[in-house]
């Protein structure tokens, strides 16, 4: 270890001892485990994991060595998957032999959305350290979590822990897009080795360190969509520029769609989140969480809400323009423009319910509006499907979460949230998997950068969301007696 990586460690210690002055020092397993985690997301940081160039099956077999040279069995990691990039690596950390208890599964995406160079300060595929952050694409969403995984299974087997029950890691493929959704191939094509009694999935929930200061496990999620906007014409010559006008009418469009959010909605989870972060706010923002359940709900306290990007993407459907293209020459009028507008809808209401809603508001007979699969494919009908109602609260996981967050986190309120976008729990929870979005890793509010520019996550909040995990394992896993 170089000096420089060495001060870096000693730095995130004590910072994290300042931070909870009542943890001890880090035990040499410990402190092990940081320099594997360290290392461990920075390689995977510095992979591409991407669907244009890069290769999941490069980040799954690292992974994999790094498990079997602590000392996992060749038979307990494997490395499968549909093609040669879009490889996953299941492993399976044995317990208790003859345990009669179905294994705890815990799935975690390695692809990252795209970046490019110049969009950011710092280069996306390079783990860089500074300001007290790690920096890289992934950092947020969801390489930290992957290697906290894999260190916390390193530390736990180096330990000689033999939990209640097998634990399985699936580290996974396509979930930010691409055509092999890891999750979904693995549950259609060998569905033995992800069988278990429940899911975790890090890749939602999570501590926010504002005040007030909450963790959140997620109970329910919202439905992901994506929708072509088109319009087509003959085109002409741009000489003549009262001739129609694709790219006006995509741009009319986006605009109404940008002044006409959804309308306002609460579910079983929002409505309790409210109500219980309303004891726990203050002033205004207090008696607009209890003004927005009461029936009806008060307008004006909807719109105070909704101008908190937070609050408001739990409160509806959101629809935003995210890609737009047009025109085939600088001097000739557009005779076809497209945009594509992605969707996180509210649980009860369907993709084809949402493109419906987009058409009747356009109203515009020269659009199209066509559901976009996965895969890209453009369809004239979306699925009917709706978001999986939430799973019932285990006793044994609450129990688990709301003793190892008491430790880490005092005085921190543990909270269901529903989250605003979506993962890869739609599909464990469609094969009957009850799966729990919880994640230790801290993120302020305002420093959401997951799928944007100079991604990043505090150190400090990486080593504490090592911390939990572990003993979050632990406590779900250590047998009775």
């Amino acid at each position: 270890m170089n000096n420089r990586r060495a001060l870096i460690y000693a730095l995130a210690i004590a910072w994290s001892l300042c931070l909870n002055p009542a943890r001890a020092a880090p035990a040499e397993s410990e402190a092990a485990a940081r320099k594997d985690a360290h290392d461990i997301f920075k390689q995977l940081i510095e992979i591409n994991t991407t669907d244009s160039v890069g290769s999941i099956t490069m980040a799954s077999r690292a992974m994999e060595q790094r498990l079997l040279d602590a000392g996992f069995a060749k038979a307990d990691v494997i490395v499968i998957g549909p093609n040669d990039r879009k490889a996953n690596m299941v492993a399976r950390y044995r317990g208790k032999l003859g345990s009669k208890l179905k294994p705890i599964l815990i799935i975690g995406h390695l692809d990252v959305v795209e970046a490019q160079r110049q969009d950011w300060t710092t280069d996306p595929f390079t783990f860089v350290e500074k300001d007290g952050y790690y920096y890289g694409r992934g950092a947020q969403d969801m390489k930290e979590s992957d290697a906290i995984a894999v260190a916390d299974f390193i530390r736990l087997k180096k330990e000689g822990f033999v939990p209640d029950r097998d634990i399985i890691l699936a580290l996974t493929a396509d979930e930010e897009g691409g055509k092999s959704n890891g999750v979904a191939w693995l549950l259609q094509n060998h569905r033995d080795l992800i069988e278990a009694e429940y899911a975790l999935n890090p890749d939602s929930g999570g501590v926010r360190p504002d005040n007030p200061q909450i963790v959140g496990f997620e109970a329910i999620e919202k439905l992901y969509a994506d929708y072509q906007v088109l319009a087509t014409n003959p085109g002409g010559h741009s000489s003549l520029p009262t001739g129609d006008n694709a790219i006006y009418h995509v741009a009319d469009a986006l605009a109404l769609l940008q002044k006409s959010p959804f309308p306002f909605e609460l579910n079983a989870v929002t409505r309790e989140y409210f109500a219980q972060l309303a004891k726990i706010e203050s002033g205004q923002t207090a008696a607009d969480m209890r003004a927005i359940l009461t029936m009806p709900p008060d307008p004006q306290a909807v719109e105070r809400l909704s101008q908190d990007t937070h609050a408001n993407s739990i409160m509806r459907t959101t629809c935003v323009a995210t890609m737009l293209s047009g025109g085939h020459a600088p001097n000739a009028l557009p005779g076809r423009a497209e945009a594509n507008v992605n969707c996180r809808i509210f649980p009860g209401h369907s993709q084809e319910e949402i493109r419906l809603s987009l058409v009747k508001l356009f109203n515009d007979p020269k659009l199209s509006v066509r559901y976009r699969s996965d895969a890209g494919d453009l369809m004239d009908h979306g699925s009917d499907r709706k978001a999986m109602a939430p799973p019932p609260l285990r006793e044994d996981v609450m129990n688990a979460l709301r003793s190892v967050a008491g430790k880490l986190w005092p005085g921190a309120t543990v909270l269901p949230v529903m989250e605003a976008g979506a993962s890869d729990s739609i599909h464990t929870m469609n094969a009957g998997i009850p799966s729990y979005g919880i994640s230790g890793v801290a993120i302020e509010r305002a420093d959401d950068r997951a799928h944007g520019r100079d991604e990043r996550v505090r150190v400090d909040a990486y080593y504490n969301g090592l911390e939990f995990y572990y003993r979050f394992l632990k406590a779900l896993t250590t047998p009775a007696g």
